[in-house]
């Protein structure tokens, strides 16, 4: 039975329809944030789609839901391909929700074929994978990987709960996600995850496909200015130590850090410890990110920024001090399952060409457990992470094609 394009196309795109009404009714967009009472509701929801597709479903000690469909070596090593249904405060219906809902329909149309694959193919909703308030992204499949650490589960947001508490209250055991016999996926082949682009690049040159070459790292920091505090209305300005004003211009020296072709670079949050709107702010915190596919980029854009920040900040009098972390290194996709993919999308007529991502995505970590492959389909405008994301449903068609097409492939292939 060949693949229908047209009723895959049809049939997704009433799933993503019906997902998205699982959300925060008093937030913005569709809003549906790791561990909310929407998104529980929406992991039943997937969880359901899978059964109706044919798949048997469990949900993992680390919280990911997972539909199998056997194949006919269960003990062969497994494919595995999904995404995450969580989105940002004030997120879109593509994000996400593209890589889960097709690959369940890439299942379908597997099974329907009437050909099985030799090996299990397991289709995966991983749990969390958009930033928090803990600080933490891609809690599933970082989990799945064995990346998660003690430490990480007591991280606290501003409430002051920990991750590890909020686990807890979500039915999860918190002291499983530390235990790898409870939280490994087994041995698996290879993992390939369908992904909506996030950027311009496809729409612009009227590319169906993209082929994934690497995936950014992403270097973030906390800068602390520590100024001092004065009467707003009787210290004259050149005699303060302004944290804020300090603050200000590491914002415009991250934006410019930003501004060349090699990496990017984005102010965050930026926060006045003190409320009074008659003091000289004394304590000021501000936080930004720097993303890019080249290692020596971000290593010498986090010293430039660093030496810049703290020179700047003297001059107003204001000491500045710095917490950096690693959300994560820069991961290259594995060159013989981007070659199968890239072949799959010619043989299936597509245009593609290969693109780098400068989003985090669960395969990041999957990376680290099979060869890794990933598949871009076009954004609007190169919109996402805000109510007006948006991809066609056509290139949500083609981006399933490529995706079942290449299972089927990698499934023989020696990687």
């Amino acid at each position: 039975m060949p693949f229908d394009v047209v009723e895959t196309t049809q049939r997704v795109e009433e799933q993503i329809d019906r997902l998205s009404r699982l959300r925060s009714e008093d937030r913005p967009g569709w809003t549906r944030q790791v561990f909310s009472e929407p998104y529980r509701e929406s992991r039943e929801w997937v969880a359901a789609a899978m059964r109706d597709a044919g798949l048997e479903v469990h949900r993992d000690a680390a919280g990911n839901v997972i539909g199998r469909l056997a194949g006919t070596n269960p003990s062969a090593p497994a494919l595995m391909t999904g995404s995450h249904t969580d989105t940002v405060d004030g997120g879109g219906r593509f994000d996400g929700m593209v890589g889960v809902l097709g690959a369940i329909e890439a299942a379908r149309s597997l099974r329907e074929s009437g050909t099985p694959l030799s090996r299990d193919l397991l289709v995966v909703d991983f749990l969390g994978e958009e930033s928090n308030e803990y600080g933490l992204s891609c809690l599933g499949s970082r989990t799945m990987a064995q990346e998660m650490t003690a430490a990480d589960l007591d991280r606290r947001n501003p409430s002051g709960q920990t991750l590890g508490s909020v686990y807890e209250a979500f039915g999860l055991d918190p002291s499983a996600l530390l235990d790898s016999a409870r939280v490994a996926p087994g041995p698996l082949h290879g993992y390939v995850e369908l992904h909506i682009e996030q950027g311009p690049t496809l729409e612009q040159e009227g590319t169906q496909i993209g082929v994934v070459t690497s995936i950014a790292g992403i270097e973030r920091f906390v800068a602390h200015f520590a100024g001092r505090e004065d009467h707003a209305g009787t210290r004259p300005v050149a005699d303060r130590h302004d944290a804020m004003v300090a603050a200000a211009q590491a914002v415009l020296a991250v934006r410019s850090e930003g501004c060349g072709a090699s990496g990017v670079a984005t102010t965050t949050h930026v926060r006045n410890r003190s409320s009074s709107p008659n003091v000289v702010p004394s304590a000021v915190d501000v936080s930004g990110e720097l993303r890019s596919i080249d290692r020596s980029w971000l290593t010498g854009a986090k010293r430039r920024l660093g030496e810049q920040i703290l020179s700047t900040s003297r001059e107003y009098g204001v000491d500045v001090a710095f917490d950096w972390t690693s959300d994560n290194e820069i991961v290259d996709v594995h060159p013989r399952s981007y070659d199968l993919v890239a072949a799959t999308t010619t043989e299936l007529g597509y245009s593609w060409r290969p693109v780098p991502s400068g989003a985090t995505h669960d395969a990041v970590h999957l990376a680290s457990l099979a060869p890794m492959a990933m598949i871009f389909i076009p954004s609007r405008d190169g919109r996402s992470h805000c109510p007006e994301e948006w991809t066609d449903a056509a290139d949500i068609g083609r981006g399933v094609h490529v995706l079942a097409q290449a299972l089927r492939t990698l499934d023989t292939a020696r990687l």
